[in-house]
């Protein structure tokens, strides 16, 4: 597996919210609503709980002499998203073909990819919770169900090339995606590598990207613990599914590093570090 850091300069769409992911498309291969809903039929476990295309089209009656022409509300064209229900929870799935294309958020790490990818090339679907789960987006029962239902695309739909996870700025390859979505659903590791990534600071400390959207913090290793790179990033992950258990950090840690060194977890005065030093 290759991870590469870059940075696209792209636009971000304002429609697009915090929570959710991105599914991208080989170009001019997004799937239309009667696609999608052969995928649903596929899988016994989903089904479609809301379709604003089903809604009959609306139209107000003017009263006499008013020009009812203007007063017409039609819907010319189907709506490109539908929600879905998995797990008891649902989801909007939103993007399909014909409509217009959802621009895909910029990323600076990529897995699973020799090279960064060409973003703008690809067509998007956006996978996000419904409306209902305001607030709990982020608990790990909501995640879970909705990178199932991705896994579940991606394995449906051979053009999906990979996921773009917008709070880690990374994108994901189909492959390493559907195995470590997989692998964690089936009991394994949190996902850690892509949900969240990590950079170098410029003091030469590590700091990962993504944490803070499950626990409001990020985690920083501290410089004199990053003489190797591929060790503290491999510390990194540990913490990262350490801290995912214990939630929000309020108070110091020890912990005990894979090589035995003892460590402390210190969060910094303004709560949204976790400060990784040796103890």
């Amino acid at each position: 597996m290759l991870t590469i850091a870059a940075s696209y300069d792209l636009e971000q769409d304002a429609t697009l919210p915090d929570h959710g992911l991105c599914l991208l498309f080989i170009g001019g291969a997004r799937p239309d609503r009667e696609a999608v809903r052969e995928f649903v039929r596929s899988e016994q476990s989903l089904s479609i709980s809301f379709d604003p295309a089903a809604r009959p089209n609306l139209k107000l009656v003017g009263s006499e002499g008013a020009d009812a022409s203007k007063l017409a509300i039609t819907e010319d064209r189907q709506p490109d998203w539908l929600e879905l229900l998995s797990a008891g929870l649902t989801f909007d799935l939103k993007g399909f073909a014909p409509g217009v294309p959802i621009r895909a958020p910029g990323v600076n790490f990529s897995f699973d990819f020799e090279d960064m990818p060409p973003i703008p090339g690809f067509d998007v679907l956006h996978l996000l919770p419904g409306r209902h789960l305001a607030g709990g987006e982020a608990s790990l029962p909501v995640v879970a169900a909705m990178l199932g239902l991705a896994r579940d695309m991606v394995r449906h739909f051979p053009e999906v090339e990979g996921v773009i996870w917008p709070a880690s700025q990374s994108v994901i390859g189909r492959r390493f995606f559907e195995s470590s979505i997989t692998a964690w659903l089936e009991g394994g590791a949190f996902p850690a590598l892509g949900l969240t990534a990590f950079r170098e600071t410029m003091d030469g400390g590590l700091q990962s990207l993504g944490l803070s959207y499950f626990i409001g913090q990020e985690l920083r290793i501290e410089p004199q613990l990053v003489a190797d790179k591929v060790a503290a990033t491999r510390l990194g992950i540990r913490l990262v599914n350490h801290l995912l258990l214990l939630g929000t950090l309020a108070r110091e840690e020890h912990v005990i590093a894979p090589d035995g060194a003892r460590l402390v977890l210190v969060p910094s005065q303004n709560g949204k570090f976790i400060r990784v030093q040796p103890a």
